[in-house]
């Protein structure tokens, strides 16, 4: 068992240990789904997949629509 000195380091170390284990759970998986999900915010008005810009909206509607018109909000891009 640890007396004085050594018990006080050993506080120390356990202490920072968990700070950086809190710190690196801020990080989690749902918080990047959040982030990513709030990038997305073109919908696609056929198949209503999400596009981050409206470059990719346009590339993607050209690609998996070819037969269908181009809507309003993508003929100025």
């Amino acid at each position: 068992m640890a007396r004085g000195h050594q018990k006080i380091q050993s506080q120390q170390k356990a202490q920072e240990k968990a700070a950086k284990m809190k710190k690196q759970q801020g990080h989690g998986l749902s918080d990047q789904m959040k982030a990513a999900q709030k990038a997305l915010v073109f919908s696609c008005a056929v198949c209503k997949s999400q596009m981050p810009d409206p470059k990719t909206y346009k590339q993607h509607f050209e690609n998996k629509h070819p037969k269908s018109e181009l809507p309003a909000d993508l003929k100025d891009v």
